[in-house]
């Protein structure tokens, strides 16, 4: 069996790499709210799916300052700092209008959070991947 491919991944490309794992995730998420009309599901995928992905902030912001990132490749972990920081910003604006539940039970998410949220994933997923490719051929 052929391992040498092994000896090409480095720390910076498995972070890339399950950068778009939870890209993937969050789309994912997206769908099972459209089901539940913006109901948080009542699924184990999907409370897991959730504690990753906002874990994903708090590990982004550790590689950026543990790892030895290339330029093009300190775009991924920055990406996902600016999509939080939004996503606060814009549900909290969103909630507002709406006014805050009592319980996370009536919580609902509203249907252009959870397309920005979609459209987000959509586009790091696609950054990723052509990270990983680009830094790749530099290599």
């Amino acid at each position: 069996m052929d391992t040498q491919w092994l000896a090409h991944i480095d720390p910076p490309s498995i972070y890339i790499a399950l950068s778009a794992v939870v890209a993937l995730l969050i789309w994912t998420e997206g769908q099972m709210l459209k089901k539940t009309e913006g109901k948080l599901p009542k699924s184990k995928f999907f409370h897991i799916s959730s504690i990753i992905d906002t874990s994903w902030l708090f590990v982004s912001i550790a590689v950026f300052y543990l790892m030895d990132f290339k330029s093009i490749e300190m775009a991924v972990p920055v990406a996902y700092w600016i999509y939080t920081i939004a996503g606060w910003v814009y549900g909290s604006r969103l909630l507002k209008r709406t006014g805050l539940p009592n319980s996370p039970e009536e919580l609902v998410i509203p249907k252009p959070y959870i397309a920005f949220s979609q459209s987000f994933a959509t586009t790091y997923f696609a950054l990723c991947v052509f990270v990983l490719l680009f830094s790749k051929l530099i290599g």
